[in-house]
């Protein structure tokens, strides 16, 4: 059966349309939907009679304006939920889809029926006890204060939409815990990386006698581990090879610079010359070395795209599955682990090899924006063809109540 194209509302708090922001993730789930879903139409983000003070947040400095500006539009939730309820009147929509923005869910009465879907890489909630969040303390001082109020918040909002797709299994179960969620609501369906998909890599030579590329890609080089991929290219060079290291995105302390480390400080993969030479060092690349604590991590998707193994900490929602993509060591490993690893490949090139095929597998099958955006289709068109036959409940027959991945 053809099914026609789903209208779509796309809420968030900035526009999609902006590329750079939420590391271009937001751009990149609106144009999934838009290939895969249907007709999607933008919602406006702005607070409606409260505007103004959302500009004044905005112009404070980045760190600040972060952490104050989805709190403030929680508490101004019924002025700024005012003015999506007046978009959504224009036009009759089948699916509400919210991203990364919970706080622009919250108050919300929706004007007419309509399956609302959500996706975040992380709540304030499950980030905060977790030990990515033990690892990047608050800035505002009594924040805490406000957390069983978030958390409260948070729960309703997801408790009330028709479907949660979480990018990472560590993140889907730990929300239906937290928040006391229906697990048929909840849907494990990766994010992808965010570049054009890159040609098929070509192999990679391996061995103690030859040059070994390691790359670290993010804004900042403490959370991204900059430091231990810097102490594990001079481990390696101190047992006699030639290991590399390239920084993107970012740039390093003068003391972490030196003859064996190339900076690129900023790369804009929107302009072709910059978006080639991205790909070049990321096609000579050995190992992205990246100890972070993150919630997910594009550039693990990025680097499975070039076939690229990484070496990261088993925390979070990280999408590197150890001994498939890369490896994923326990919390507290330091940068002798990390290059053990990378000695035991110098040592077994038919393993490093493998490892890089199944990367480069990892990516084609489940880390493109292609796969995610074919499962949320169909994932929301059974959603709107069960609310247009009845509101039935969430153990329906029809309706198996359980936190499956999506193929």
């Amino acid at each position: 059966m053809v099914r026609r194209p789903l209208k779509i509302a796309y809420l968030s708090d900035f526009s999609a349309l902006d590329r750079n922001l939420y590391s271009g993730g937001n751009a990149r789930i609106h144009d999934a939907l838009q290939a895969h879903a249907g007709e999607v139409t933008i919602l406006p983000t702005d607070w409606g009679a409260a505007e103004p003070i959302r500009r004044a947040i905005l112009s404070l400095p980045d760190a600040l304006s972060l952490r104050l500006r989805w709190r403030l539009q929680m508490v101004l939730s019924q002025v700024v939920a005012r003015r999506i309820e007046a978009a959504l009147s224009q036009d009759q929509y089948d699916v509400l889809f919210g991203a990364y923005a919970f706080q622009s869910l919250l108050g919300l009465r929706l004007p007419y029926p309509m399956t609302v879907a959500y996706t975040s890489d992380a709540t304030h909630s499950v980030y905060r006890d977790s030990e990515i969040g033990q690892a990047h303390p608050g800035l505002i001082p009594g924040g805490r204060l406000l957390d069983d109020w978030v958390e409260r918040a948070e729960g309703a909002v997801f408790r009330r939409a028709d479907l949660l797709l979480w990018p990472s299994q560590w993140l889907m179960d730990a929300s239906v815990a937290r928040y006391d969620l229906p697990e048929c609501k909840s849907r494990l369906v990766p994010w992808g990386a965010n570049i054009a998909p890159p040609p098929p890599p070509a192999p990679r030579p391996i061995s103690r006698s030859s040059t070994l590329h390691l790359l670290v890609v993010g804004r900042n080089w403490w959370a991204k581990g900059g430091p231990v991929a810097q102490e594990v290219m001079c481990l390696l060079r101190a047992r006699g090879i030639d290991a590399r290291l390239t920084v993107i995105g970012c740039m390093p302390p003068p003391e972490a610079q030196g003859p064996h480390t190339e900076v690129y400080p900023q790369l804009d993969k929107a302009v072709l010359e910059q978006a080639a030479l991205f790909q070049q060092l990321y096609a000579r690349a050995h190992f992205v070395v990246m100890p972070s604590f993150e919630s997910y991590g594009f550039a693990f998707c990025e680097a499975s795209a070039h076939g690229v193994p990484s070496l990261c900490l088993r925390v979070g929602g990280v999408p590197v599955r150890d001994g498939f993509n890369g490896f994923a060591l326990p919390p507290g490993s330091g940068a002798e682990d990390f290059a053990a690893c990378i000695l035991a490949c110098l040592d077994a090139p038919e393993r490093y090899a493998a490892l890089s095929r199944r990367s480069r597998e990892e990516y084609e099958a489940r880390l493109n924006w292609d796969a995610w955006g074919r499962s949320v289709g169909t994932l929301l068109q059974e959603k709107v063809a069960q609310r247009s036959r009845v509101s039935a409940p969430c153990a329906a027959p029809d309706t198996p109540c359980q936190a499956a991945p999506a193929s």
